[in-house]
Order: C-alpha cells, then sequence, then structure tokens
C-alpha cells in the first residue's frame, strides 16, 4: 500500500493527505522533514541514497530525509526513520522550516514544506541498504566547498538547505 503524504499551506496547516507519488507526479505542497546528524567533532554525517531510489539515486543527501505520517509530529517522524535508514536513536530538535520545489528529470517534483532537525551522534549506523548505499562524515565547510565543485553529487534539497540556511546549520 502507497504511503499518503500530509497535503499543507505555506503555514503548515493541513489540508488533507495525497498518495505520494501522485503529490509528486502534480508537485503538489506537503510536509516533509529533514535530520541532519553531527558528531561530537561538528562533522555532519551524510548519506548517499540507495542505488534503486526513484528519485536522486546514488547522490549524497543529509543523513536522513522523509515524509511525516498523519498524527505524527516532526521530532517523531525524524526519530522513525533515522532509525528505519541509519540504524541508531538519538534525541532530535527543530531547528527551522522553509518551502522548496525541485524538479527531476523523472517528471516528479518536490514540492515541500520541510522541517529541518538536528542531533547528535558519535557510533557508527547499521545502514539499511534498502535506503542508504553509503555513509561518510564531513564538516559543513567541507560540505560546501564540495556542493560548489561537484554539485551534481548532491541532491536538490540538500543544495537548497545549503543555500538557504549554511549559518543556521552552523549556529545549531
Amino acid at each position: 500500500m502507497e504511503e499518503n503524504v500530509i497535503l499543507v499551506d505555506v503555514l503548515d496547516n493541513q489540508l488533507g493527505l495525497m498518495p505520494k507519488m501522485e503529490a509528486h507526479e502534480k508537485a503538489v505542497l506537503h510536509r516533509a522533514f529533514s535530520v541532519f546528524i553531527f558528531n561530537d567533532e561538528g562533522e555532519l554525517m551524510l548519506q548517499q541514497r540507495a542505488a534503486h531510489k526513484y528519485h536522486s539515486p546514488l547522490l549524497w543527501t543529509n543523513t536522513c530525509c522523509s515524509h511525516q505520517r498523519d498524527g505524527e509530529s516532526n521530532i517523531e517522524a525524524g526519530k522513525r526513520r533515522l532509525i528505519e535508514e541509519m540504524g541508531f536513536k538519538t534525541n532530535l530538535k527543530e531547528i527551522f522550516s522553509f518551502v522548496y520545489k525541485a524538479p527531476f528529470d523523472n517528471g516528479l517534483t518536490e514540492h515541500e514544506l520541510d522541517h529541518v532537525m538536528i542531533g547528535n551522534f558519535n557510533g557508527t549506523p547499521k545502514i539499511n541498504p534498502d535506503e542508504v548505499a553509503s555513509y561518510k562524515w564531513m564538516t559543513l565547510e567541507e560540505v560546501k566547498k564540495d556542493i560548489e565543485l561537484q554539485p551534481k553529487l548532491y541532491t536538490a534539497w540538500f543544495k537548497i538547505i545549503f543555500k538557504e540556511s549554511y549559518l543556521k546549520l552552523i549556529d545549531a
């Protein structure tokens, strides 16, 4: 059964539900989240999306991201997905949200009100190979420079977060 996404307005008021693929085909604004996990050295854990993902396969991105389920808080959703994708638990804190729209070559469009959360973890993740091909740790400055040099290696939303909110991530 296909997962639904939560349709929202720009103020994050829930408007209804829609199957995820239909929302991406129609470019309808819906709620999403992005989790950024840092270690004690200030490095960000990046994940490389699995090769069979329906968009952005094998691209590097933030630690995990997905869509909230109906009735699920942003923090609950972030913690759930962190376990599902990266195999560990940690506390999360929401630091900001923003709206973005990113069309993909396959005809789908991400149009999301994205809630950005951060957390701390110093261990080794147990990545889910159905979701994640690999992971690595990088400082924010290293990520910023690499995005400038090799933008095609990164997901659209990750590049948008960095362009729009680099200082918010540093200050968090």
